[in-house]
């Protein structure tokens, strides 16, 4: 996982009537405490957090998740209960509410032209498709499963150019529209696009209006990865799938400019659905790409050196020669 992925700090606990400075049994968390950010935290055994009056879900490990959205509040609150062995069924039990700092992000102004008018001011039967496709698409996303290897990490679906990223405002052709909740990572039809993490998938529909051919996997915890323009689905719903294996190629369909993956990720384990921003979660782009660059170079170099020991089987390279005293 990300090497950001740190543990963020805790601004203050508050109880009834009181503040107080945070203590060792604060509840602390791992992750970007920024807008469209994934946090991690563990509890000790008995314990139970809330998100509002909600429940957030755990593992055996008492691990836990909460995504940050786009425009998340400047301020996050979690509610930590510790049960007591010996009270009764009806008492109240202890907890206390920690509050951590969201930091802000400033995002971009996109405008992409040469998109279809249909994909721009649809029609009321097309409206109408859209609006049916996004309530499938919603309950796929919609699963709280209690599988949990995504606590192992996420590795980037796809490499390449990344032309769109979370947050950005969209502009198509000249007209203003809603956020772009995923990035964009550019790169020719037929490319293999593959399991950021392991999951279930709930939904393969190869032709949905804006986003064409529709991947999604389920994660658990009510996390979810979705990949859009697909031309070519390789896994179908109900199917597990492990982190790296291949479930899709590249495409350019549904309200698209270009051959490109769209990959977005999606948390409802708080109650309603949270976009949230995959780059958060892995390895930066460009030092994947230079990374593969390094190797590449380092390849090609060992296989011309292999080529010449093979035109020049009798040479020997020279002896090294020391130049300075001990």
């Amino acid at each position: 996982m990300r090497a950001a992925f740190l543990w963020a700090s805790l601004l203050w606990v508050s109880m009834p009537g009181v503040l107080m400075p945070a203590t060792a049994q604060a509840l602390s968390l791992q992750g970007e405490m920024v807008q469209g950010g994934l946090l991690q935290g563990r509890l000790q055994p008995g314990q139970r957090v809330y998100l509002g009056e909600r429940a957030l879900q755990t593992d055996a490990q008492g691990r836990f998740v909460v995504a940050l959205d786009r425009d998340a509040p400047a301020t996050l609150s979690l509610r930590l209960e510790t049960p007591q062995a010996d009270a009764g069924p009806n008492t109240e039990q202890p907890s206390e509410v920690f509050h951590y700092e969201i930091a802000p992000r400033e995002y971009q102004i996109q405008r992409i032209e040469g998109v279809a008018r249909k994909y721009v001011a649809p029609d009321p039967e097309q409206v109408a498709r859209s609006r049916r496709e996004a309530r499938k698409v919603g309950a796929a996303r919609r699963a709280q499963r209690k599988q949990n290897d995504f606590f192992n990490g996420f590795i980037w679906p796809v490499t390449g150019p990344i032309t769109g990223v979370f947050g950005s405002q969209r502009v198509y052709n000249g007209e203003p529209r809603r956020p772009h909740y995923g990035v964009d990572v550019a790169r020719p039809t037929g490319t293999p696009v593959v399991a950021p993490a392991s999951g279930l998938v709930t939904l393969a529909e190869p032709d949905l209006y804006f986003s064409g051919g529709t991947l999604i996997i389920d994660h658990g915890h009510g996390l979810s990865s979705t990949f859009l323009h697909l031309s070519k689905l390789l896994v179908e719903v109900g199917q597990q799938v492990v982190q790296g294996e291949v479930v899709a190629e590249i495409g350019e369909t549904g309200r698209v400019t270009g051959a490109h993956l769209d990959w977005r990720m999606n948390w409802t384990g708080g109650g309603r659905s949270v976009r949230f921003d995959p780059q958060l979660l892995v390895t930066p782009m460009d030092e994947l790409i230079a990374a593969a660059a390094a190797a590449a170079a380092h390849n090609a170099k060992r296989d011309r050196a292999h080529a010449d020991a093979h035109q020049h089987p009798g040479s020997r390279p020279a002896p090294a020669m020391g130049g300075g005293d001990n």
